[in-house]
């Protein structure tokens, strides 16, 4: 893993700043993919945002930023992006702060003071190496602050062609596969921002393993396969369990459509035995009646009788131990 320290001149890194709000933040020149398209937008509050500033004017040190490195001369943040375009939104003239007892937006500064925020230097390490060793790496760095999601940290390290789609349809407030799932009662958990939809639809698709996934389909020109898998799924559990309940967003749905995708299920049965045994009080994680009934009733009830088999030895035991 190649780990350089640089000293980089705001200067230099609000080069060519430019926010295209859903079509991503780009700066230093074009060549630092600030916010990729459809990842999370910028989320500092106006006192976070104004702090950086003036974090920068006193001279103080920001924490270090962390690029990734791209290509030749291409580079995406993975840790600094939320603090990079509050500066760039300064020297934009998106908002004011109070500068030497005054409020000021950037182009009311004096040159000196606008001097002094543009030759304050920011302490980058440049990251490159093989995907697994940036993996690790990143890993290291997440341990403070605020954190980023393990989706977060695969996107940092499986960018391309096949990631910029995705993104665009798991990765938005109101993306194409937020809106497919919460269509008719929510059948997720999660933030699509925070990247947790794209990894539940990664994770269903192929058996857990998120990262060998996107390391095989990283320059596919698409996300395409992904998409169609998400919808076959959503599809097959409303026709099979067309009466929402809020349990339903915790069920690995993507598990249980691999395995009886092509089995035919009578929906008019199933909902009379959810419904009995959503009143069961021994069934006390209503979200497993899903699995269990499409594993069989034969299955359910030997679960069912192991689970109340243990309870009655845990209750002799105490009983033996009084």
């Amino acid at each position: 893993m190649k780990i350089d320290l640089h000293r980089i001149k705001i200067r230099e890194v609000i080069d060519g700043y430019k926010d295209s709000h859903e079509e991503g933040v780009v700066a230093y020149g074009g060549k630092l993919d600030v916010r990729p398209k459809y990842q999370r937008e910028f989320v500092y509050k106006d006192k976070q945002r104004d702090a950086v500033i003036d974090t920068v004017k006193k001279g103080f040190p920001l924490n270090v930023m962390y690029w990734v490195k791209t290509g030749t001369d291409s580079f995406e943040v993975l840790d600094g992006q939320q603090r990079t375009i509050s500066i760039g939104q300064y020297a934009n003239g998106d908002f004011s702060v109070d500068f030497n007892g005054r409020t000021a937006m950037f182009h009311n500064l004096t040159k000196e003071e606008k001097d002094q925020i543009l030759d304050y230097e920011l302490m980058v390490y440049f990251c490159e190496g093989t995907d697994k060793e940036k993996l690790d790496w990143f890993k290291i760095i997440n341990i403070a602050g605020e954190k980023l999601t393990d989706q977060e940290l695969r996107n940092a390290v499986y960018t391309g062609s096949w990631l910029s789609d995705a993104k665009l349809k798991f990765s938005k407030s109101n993306c194409a596969a937020y809106l497919l799932a919460n269509d008719g009662g929510a059948l997720l958990t999660g933030s699509p921002i925070r990247q947790e939809y794209l990894e539940t639809a990664l994770s269903w698709i192929n058996n857990g393993e998120v990262a060998e996934y996107m390391a095989k389909h990283q320059h596919d020109k698409n996300a395409n396969e992904l998409w169609e898998y998400f919808q076959n799924v959503v599809a097959w559990v409303r026709k099979a369990f067309p009466n929402h309940r809020k349990e339903m967003a915790n069920v690995n749905w993507g598990e249980l459509y691999n395995q009886f995708k092509d089995k035919k299920l009578d929906a008019k049965k199933l909902e009379i035995e959810v419904a009995r045994l959503m009143q069961d009080e021994d069934v006390t994680k209503k979200s497993g009646i899903y699995p269990f009934l499409l594993m069989g009733q034969e299955k359910y009830l030997s679960i069912r009788a192991f689970n109340d088999k243990m309870k009655r030895e845990a209750y002799e035991r105490q009983k033996a131990f009084v």
